[in-house]
C-alpha cells in the first residue's frame, strides 16, 4: 500500500517533467475576460469629429507636436491651424492619464484625460480645420517611461484606438503603428508612425546613486534579445520601406540621432538603433525626415552614422505644445550636443515640416506659441 502511495505523485509529476517548452505569457494574457467585460460596462470617451485626408492630396506642408497637458492651455491649437498645415501629426504625450493613476488596471485617469480632451474647445475646432494622425508616448501610453511589460497595454490601446478612430488595420493588430501614402508620382509623401511603446523591452538602468542622475537614468544595453518595435512592427517596417514614395516622414515618439543623454531614446538600445539606420539605407529611393518629441524641448539634429551607410540623416525633435520646463539658455548649456545644429528651444513649440517639390528641399522649423520662427533649416534630398 505504501508503494502505491508513494507512486501517486509520480503519476501526477510527469506531464509536468515533459514540459521542455516554458510558457510565455505577460501579465496582460491573464485579464482579457476582465477587460472583454470592463469594455460592456464604461463609455469610452470618442475625440470631435476629425476632417480627412485623401490619399490623393499632394502635401507640402506637415505640423506635428507633442507633449499636451489635457488640463493646461490649449491656445497652440490656433497657432497650429494658422500655418495652413496639410495634416498634423500628434506623435506623442497627447495627454497625461498617468498622473495620479492608483493603479487600477481599468486605467481611470487615463480614461477621464482622454474625456477632457473630448470636451476641449480648441482641440474641437482644430480638429475641424485640419486632418490628424497620431501615436502614443508613455504618458498616453499609462506609464511614465512604459513598455512591453506595461500589464495594462492592451486595455490601453484599446482606449486610444476607441479614441482616435483608429483604422480598421490598426485595430487589426497589437500595438498602433501605421503608415498613409498621400499625393501623385512625383509629389508622394509617406508619413509611418512607429509605436514606440506596446512592444518596447525595458532599458538598463544607472546603477543607484544617492543623487539623481542630472540627465536621466538609463544606460545604452548591449543585449541583442531586447527590442524596440518587436519582430512584427520591424517586419511591417521594412516592408513600407520598400513601397515607392519621393519623400518619407518617420516618425518616432523618442529622440532617434542624438547621444547627448540618458533619458529615454534609441541611444539606450544601440543595436535596435543601428538596425533601423541600416533599414532606412536600404529603402526605396527618397527623401527622408525623422520627427521626434518627448523631451520638453526641442531642436534640430543631423549626422552621418555608419550604420547608415554614409546617408546625412535629419531630424526634427517639437516638444513640448503646453507642458515646458526650464529656459533655452540653461537648456542649451547642459546639453551640449555635436550633433543639434541649433539651440535646444525649451518655451512652447511646434514643428513644421515645408516640402518645396520644385527644388526637392524641405525646410523644419520649430514655431513658438505666437506662431514665431524660433529656429530654421533647410536641406534638399
Amino acid at each position: 500500500m505504501r508503494r502505491a502511495l508513494l507512486a501517486i505523485p509520480l503519476l501526477f509529476a510527469a506531464p509536468v517533467t515533459a514540459q521542455t517548452k516554458p510558457v510565455a505569457a505577460g501579465p496582460d494574457a491573464f485579464l482579457t475576460g476582465y477587460f472583454a467585460a470592463l469594455k460592456n460596462q464604461v463609455e469610452l470617451p470618442v475625440a470631435p469629429e476629425g476632417k480627412t485626408l485623401s490619399a490623393e492630396t499632394n502635401i507640402s506642408r506637415i505640423a506635428f507636436g507633442s507633449c499636451n497637458h489635457q488640463s493646461r492651455s490649449q491656445h497652440m491649437w490656433a497657432q497650429i491651424a494658422a500655418t495652413n498645415p496639410d495634416v498634423f501629426l500628434f506623435i506623442g504625450d497627447n495627454n497625461y492619464g498617468d498622473q495620479f493613476w492608483k493603479g487600477d488596471a481599468s486605467l481611470s485617469t487615463l480614461r477621464a484625460a482622454y474625456q477632457k480632451q473630448a470636451e476641449t474647445p480648441e482641440l474641437t475646432n482644430f480638429r475641424k480645420q485640419v486632418p490628424m494622425m497620431i501615436t502614443w508616448d508613455d504618458h498616453d501610453f499609462g506609464f511614465n517611461d512604459g513598455g512591453a511589460n506595461f500589464a495594462f497595454r492592451g486595455w490601453s490601446e484599446t482606449i486610444f484606438e476607441t479614441f482616435w478612430g483608429s483604422s480598421d488595420e490598426v485595430k487589426s493588430r497589437p500595438g498602433i503603428y501605421e503608415s498613409r501614402m498621400f499625393g501623385e508620382a512625383g509629389k508622394r509623401v509617406q508619413i509611418i508612425m512607429l509605436d514606440t511603446r506596446f512592444f518596447r523591452s525595458d532599458f538598463d538602468a544607472i546603477a543607484y546613486s544617492p543623487e539623481r542622475p542630472p540627465l536621466g537614468p538609463y544606460v545604452p544595453s548591449e543585449d541583442s534579445r531586447k527590442t524596440m518595435l518587436g519582430d512584427a512592427q520591424w517586419q511591417w517596417l521594412e516592408q513600407e520601406l520598400a513601397k515607392p514614395a519621393d519623400l518619407r516622414i518617420l516618425v518616432s515618439s523618442i529622440q532617434v540621432i542624438t547621444d547627448a543623454h540618458n533619458y529615454e531614446s534609441w541611444e539606450a538600445l544601440p543595436i535596435e538603433r543601428a538596425k533601423l539606420y541600416g533599414m532606412l539605407s536600404k529603402r526605396a529611393e527618397s527623401g527622408l525626415v525623422m520627427l521626434s518629441g518627448d523631451r520638453h524641448a526641442g531642436g534640430i539634429y543631423t549626422d552621418t552614422p555608419e550604420a547608415a551607410d554614409g546617408e546625412k540623416l535629419w531630424e526634427l525633435t517639437s516638444s513640448s505644445l503646453n507642458y515646458s520646463f526650464s529656459s533655452t539658455e540653461r537648456n542649451t548649456e547642459r546639453e551640449p550636443d555635436p550633433k543639434q545644429l541649433t539651440d535646444f528651444i525649451s518655451e512652447e513649440n511646434f514643428g513644421l515640416v515645408e516640402i518645396d517639390w520644385r527644388r526637392e528641399a524641405v525646410t523644419l522649423s520649430l514655431r513658438g506659441s505666437e506662431g514665431e520662427t524660433r529656429v530654421e533649416q533647410r536641406f534638399s534630398w
